[in-house]
């Protein structure tokens, strides 16, 4: 049984991760880190692991050797420390942004400075499975993606591969996202005085998700151009990716079927949510609170070329620490639903 521990454990996607660990039937927790929380149960900062495990963090400085490592430091963090933790753990799985983008010269421009290992860029794979499994399974290096950029791409990824989309026109994506996508030290925007009842644009351009929407569906060299915009709402959990991508031809709902089955009718995760009546006929984050399922569904404008693609998920779980465990499961050879099959709570 192979050995796992987290680096950075105290916050949301730390948390999470250590959820969905303690109950894998095929890894076992070996460290929870924290600078902060050292010495402490780790029950105190995740009371929802009461009577689950006795664990405390320990400090960084006293990590030991195991099997994987989960990375859930803040960004920049990584960046800084990856060269000293590399002899830790034959296989790093780092959900921060800091080994996501592999052109170094895009982190200037997307994040505001340059990336000062650049030459550990190309270790890393993108740790999206529908796009990058064949990679993940040899890889020892693996980076997860943004929760936003996620749910975008897998929305749109299909008709990028079918080479449908007219690319001399952007494609918009509006993204919805609740709070526990920044973080647990995050400024005021995240108090419950400030975001209780808000619907408030935070992003509406420039937001650096953009750079991995880009680099995922640029095809043969190709890189589409992106509008990307985002919105924050009152909910904890959840995203809900809008999207309004420009057809190259008219298609009918059948043409776009066989296009999504094509891509995701082999996929564990992915659900096409696509029906005639009721509240729940498209996409919907609420619903899927702690699984690690992403739900694509798409409208047709009858009046345009232009087609709504709708795409949901967890931010914690598909958007980050659900993701990584299933990186962790393809790339182990574990059945790649081990420990995700809790299929959320409906009604919530």
């Amino acid at each position: 049984m192979p050995s796992a521990s987290i680096v950075g454990g105290s916050g949301f996607t730390g948390g999470e991760l250590l959820r969905l660990l303690l109950s894998h039937p095929e890894v076992e927790v070996r460290q929870v880190t924290s600078e902060r929380q050292a010495g402490k149960f780790v029950h105190s900062t995740h009371p929802n692991l009461r009577k689950r495990t006795q664990l405390k963090y320990t400090h960084p400085s006293e990590l030991q050797p195991a099997d994987v490592l989960f990375l859930c430091t803040p960004h920049g963090v990584s960046m800084e420390t990856l060269p000293q933790l590399r002899d830790k753990a034959e296989i790093i799985v780092d959900l921060s942004a800091d080994y996501r983008l592999n052109n170094p010269d895009d982190y200037p421009t997307w994040y505001g400075h340059a990336h000062p290992n650049p030459d550990l860029l190309g270790s890393f794979v993108y740790g999206v499975p529908e796009l990058h499994r064949e990679e993940i399974r040899e890889a020892n290096y693996i980076s997860g993606a943004g929760c936003m950029a996620t749910a975008a791409i897998l929305g749109l990824y299909p008709l990028f591969r079918a080479g449908v989309v007219d690319t001399r026109l952007p494609t918009v994506i509006e993204v919805k996202t609740g709070s526990s996508g920044s973080g647990v030290d995050t400024g005021p925007a995240s108090q419950h005085a400030e975001r209780s009842g808000v619907i408030r644009s935070f992003k509406p351009t420039g937001h650096r998700h953009s750079a991995e929407v880009i680099q995922e569906l640029t095809v043969d060299g190709c890189a589409p151009p992106i509008a990307f915009s985002a919105t924050a709402v009152e909910a904890v959990r959840g995203i809900l990716a809008t999207s309004h991508v420009f057809l190259k031809e008219p298609l009918e709902d059948r043409d776009l079927w066989r296009i999504y089955r094509a891509a995701y009718k082999d996929e564990p995760f992915m659900r096409i949510v696509k029906e005639s009546s009721g509240i729940h006929r498209y996409p919907e984050p609420k619903i899927l609170s702690g699984s690690n399922y992403c739900d694509v569904g798409w409208e047709r404008d009858p009046h345009s070329n232009r087609l709504v693609v709708m795409a949901a998920l967890d931010n914690l779980m598909k958007g980050a620490s659900g993701m990584g465990v299933q990186a962790l499961n393809i790339r182990c050879g574990f059945p790649e639903t081990t420990g995700l099959e809790f299929a959320g709570l409906h009604p919530i």
